[in-house]
């Protein structure tokens, strides 16, 4: 199979699995929203955002940085480092992730907060597992088997969530599915991996020196992210009461399901960056950069001003009428995820040429100033002054990894898909405005809305030639296949 067909088949796969992911967790998040309430899902969010703080600290840079080492063409034995990189990871999560209930003792927090973290802390122990076997599917591009883990896994999700409601296990009830959900992820996942690689643990030190050696820089940046993004809830938790976490949380985590859209769609593109930069390919590596970024904005784009449309009554649909107030907060939080989409691509890049010691003091400066400005702005505007800091550090991360790139290899995107897709998404809202605005409270018509504006948005974007004949056939399958 031809490279670009590869990447097409692989993306679309993802695409397919990803939406179904998407659609499943969207289930699994409406259920517990209006079981759990403003308050419930409040604390949910400060449960999961505080976890949370130890899962991505005990990434140590290893997530990406699997995919990296297996895809170096001088690297001979991989099953050796995806072993020693798997045995780093779980003792890493173990150490790291023992953690935060330990620390959340010292939080001003409920017994039912303290509680819901330690059964937390179970539920990511699994992922942390699985990203590396995620990086051996990437590598070899079989992202199909991580779908079918990740949906199954989703599918446990819901049925036991619906079980332990009907229970009325309560909040607690809402984390040990979590926790069941990751252990059957994880499962299938690794009956998947045992089949193209022989992982178990190993313990070699010249490998683990190496791969510490690579990986520093990306803990560092991490880290540094870790806290810049992830504050905003903890924060926010403090300062005001928990139905205004649980308001802002609705919002925060609708984008974080499209936020992972670009990580996919690059953890597949990062294999070729790196081979292109070690094999001294610039043209290749500038050529993939270009389409990378063309496909971020042609995604992006139209969601931030279909958002401006749909916000509240989009965040009523999901969560319940109780988060509508959450619309307004998802309206700003989207021009943050079109940073994000545009980011994604250069810090990836980054990493693909190794500057990553380069980039840490741009993490180190957003880190400083968005807690600086959280302390500022949620005292006084809630979670619009959190989620306003949150497009102020993903702005100042795209501005800071695009001067590193160009700086290292020449690359300057072409930007006239901005134009087009303006242009497409423009007319998309044309025919939303259209619609009067009563139409867009009831759930049904809402959904219809939205899926005839995503085909009047690629209508026109074609008409525009924003994307081609050509760019069609190569996401189609080939029978050949």
């Amino acid at each position: 199979m031809e490279l670009k067909k590869k990447i097409a088949y692989n993306t679309i796969i993802q695409i397919i699995g990803k939406s179904l992911s998407v659609f499943l967790g969207v289930i699994s998040l409406a259920i517990m929203t209006r079981y759990l309430g403003t308050e419930g899902f409040g604390e949910y969010s400060t449960i999961i955002t505080f976890v949370s703080f130890f899962a991505m600290s005990a990434d140590l840079g290893l997530n990406l940085i699997t995919t990296k080492m297996i895809s170096d063409p001088n690297e001979k034995n991989s099953d050796k480092i995806l072993s020693n990189l798997f045995s780093i990871r779980f003792f890493s999560a173990l150490i790291l992730l023992g953690l935060a209930p330990l620390f959340i003792i010292f939080f001003p927090y409920s017994d039912i907060i303290k509680i819901g973290v330690l059964i937390a802390t179970l539920s990511y122990i699994f992922p942390a597992l699985n990203q590396i076997l995620i990086g051996l599917f990437q590598k070899t591009l079989q992202m199909e088997k991580a779908m079918i883990a990740e949906i199954i896994g989703k599918v446990f999700l819901v049925i036991v969530i619906f079980v332990f409601i009907k229970l009325d296990w309560g909040l607690n009830g809402v984390l040990w599915a979590a926790v069941i959900s990751a252990f059957v992820n994880f499962v299938i996942n690794w009956l998947f991996g045992r089949k193209s690689a022989k992982i178990k643990f190993e313990f070699d030190i010249t490998i683990w020196k190496k791969i510490f050696r690579n990986s520093w820089p990306l803990a560092v940046t991490i880290i540094l992210n870790l806290i810049y993004q992830k504050s905003d809830i903890i924060i926010l938790s403090l300062f005001k009461n928990i139905s205004d976490v649980g308001i802002y949380s609705s919002a925060y985590k609708t984008t974080e399901v499209i936020n992972t859209i670009p990580y996919m769609f690059i953890g597949i593109m990062l294999p070729f960056f790196t081979s292109a930069w070690i094999n001294k390919n610039i043209d290749f590596l500038k050529k993939t950069a270009q389409k990378s970024f063309d496909f971020m904005i042609i995604l992006s784009i139209p969601l931030l001003i279909g958002t401006q449309f749909t916000a509240k009554e989009v965040i009523s649909l999901i969560a319940g009428k109780n988060f509508s107030d959450g619309g307004m907060a998802l309206q700003i939080l989207m021009l943050s995820t079109v940073l994000l989409f545009i980011s994604c691509v250069f810090s990836h890049l980054v990493i693909a040429i190794e500057k990553q010691k380069k980039v840490i003091g741009l993490y180190a400066f957003t880190m400083v100033s968005s807690l600086l400005l959280y302390f500022i702005l949620i005292p006084k505007f809630s979670y619009l002054g959190a989620a306003i800091v949150t497009v102020y550090s993903n702005l100042v991360i795209l501005i800071g990894s695009y001067y590193c790139v160009k700086k290292n290899t020449g690359f300057k995107p072409n930007i006239k898909i901005i134009g087009q897709t303006l242009l497409a998404s423009l007319g998309m809202a044309g025919f939303m405005a259209s619609f009067p605005h009563h139409l867009y409270q009831n759930h049904y018509l809402l959904l219809v809305i939205i899926f005839s504006a995503i085909i009047v948005y690629f209508f026109l974007l074609y008409l525009f030639k924003g994307i081609s004949k050509d760019d069609i056939k190569t996401m189609l399958p080939n029978k050949k296949l």
